[in-house]
């Protein structure tokens, strides 16, 4: 690929993978906050609301597994179609009840689906994009993802009480048109594997163990910022704010991460990742404080949620882009997918607890609690990857650090 600056947008096949990530996203984004209004509709507590995307992240991080040996298996092509069917086709069958378990069921379908949607596409810009170039490519990425969610998001509660619950659950369906796009990048990846002698890289030296170890340090990071993420997704309109206050806290969030998200990409093909995570860590706690002390007494001050959520915000975009960078320079070529998987994990896993751990303490506590308690997570682990970044850094004269 050429090196020019901008020409990751012109890459070919990445054009397929930036609609394919934009329209399934959008049935996602739709989704997450309002499913679970849906089951309080129906009688569910917190707790139960808390469980609807626990179960949806659960199913996703489970069939995560699996996409790997269905891509070696079945192929591009028909892996990614089957995803974008199972993400999107259940979405309108939620019209036809609003009983929990119906509501769970559903939910773990599009689980299913959205592990194709999420494991495919990260691994996708390392099939398309060379390393030179990956983290501005990762960018892009980005932002199909994150510019859905920010339009749809924060206004998707808003229209299923004002406008009705069957608008929101057509407009889930929106997965099930990127089958197209997904035939054109699923063509563009076979031809490019076979055009492509797969290279290696330093990980090649290290045990299918020590890939996974490696691994597993950017997928703590992400899922110590995707916790309380997935959290303030799921559970802003329930925070005892007026509803402006929760859409424009909302636009806020997902808006600063897509920039966030954009912005880390250049800066990782510049000065590497590994500098910029514990400050964003240490960002991401403090906007998490805020957002605590705001909720506490929902008249005390708007401004301040809405602050809060913008600092939680701005680390969980960039935090995003920076984690997979690292999970994909860890790895040689031929476990790529495997990168993608393990660091897709790390991101559900996080969206899921957050929204189990934050929903059965706040039925026991307060949402307050809940949110100091992630703050608390995200301190401690960038104090862990800072204590170990310096460790590596001692060695880096000898050899080069591996996470």
């Amino acid at each position: 690929m050429s090196g020019r600056s901008g020409s990751v947008w012109r890459a070919p096949g990445m054009r397929a993978l930036l609609a394919m990530s934009v329209l399934g996203f959008a049935g996602y984004a739709m989704l997450l906050p309002t499913v679970p209004l849906w089951a309080r509709s129906g009688g569910a507590d917190e707790a139960g609301a808390g469980l609807v995307n626990a179960v949806l992240m659960l199913a996703t991080v489970v069939v995560q597994t699996t996409v790997p040996w269905a891509l070696r298996t079945i192929g591009w092509r028909a892996t990614m179609i089957s995803g974008m069917l199972l993400l999107g086709a259940p979405s309108v069958l939620f019209i036809l009840t609003d009983a929990l378990w119906g509501i769970l069921a559903l939910s773990a379908v599009r689980g299913a689906g959205f592990a194709v949607l999420t494991v495919c596409g990260a691994s996708a810009v390392a099939h398309l994009v060379a390393e030179s170039h990956r983290g501005r490519a990762i960018g892009v990425y980005g932002l199909s993802i994150a510019v859905p969610q920010f339009f749809l998001m924060p206004v998707s509660a808003w229209i299923a009480e004002s406008v009705g619950f069957r608008v929101v659950f057509a407009l889930g369906c929106l997965p099930v048109l990127a089958v197209p796009f997904v035939v054109l990048l699923g063509a563009r990846i076979h031809r490019g594997d076979d055009a492509t002698a797969e290279g290696g890289c330093s990980a090649d030296a290290v045990g299918r163990g020590g890939v996974l170890l490696s691994l597993a340090v950017p997928a703590l990071v992400l899922l110590a910022i995707t916790a309380p993420g997935g959290a303030i997704l799921s559970f802003a309109p329930q925070f005892g704010y007026a509803a402006l206050t929760v859409v424009v806290g909302l636009f806020a969030f997902t808006g600063v991460a897509a920039f966030t998200r954009w912005l880390a990409g250049g800066l990782a093909d510049q000065f590497g990742p590994h500098r910029f995570i514990p400050p964003l860590l240490l960002i991401g706690g403090i906007g998490l404080a805020v957002a605590a002390w705001a909720v506490a007494a929902p008249d005390r001050s708007p401004v301040a949620l809405v602050g809060g959520m913008v600092l939680t915000g701005a680390a969980y975009g960039a935090l995003q882009n920076l984690t997979l960078v690292v999970s994909f320079a860890v790895v040689p070529n031929r476990l790529r997918d495997v990168a993608s998987t393990i660091w897709n994990i790390g991101f559900d896993t996080g969206t899921g607890l957050g929204s189990l751990a934050i929903g059965f303490i706040a039925a026991g506590t307060s949402f307050t609690m809940g949110l100091a308690v992630t703050a608390a997570f995200c301190l401690v682990v960038a104090i862990v990857y800072a204590l170990r970044l310096v460790s590596l850094r001692r060695r880096a004269r000898e050899t080069p650090p591996t996470f």
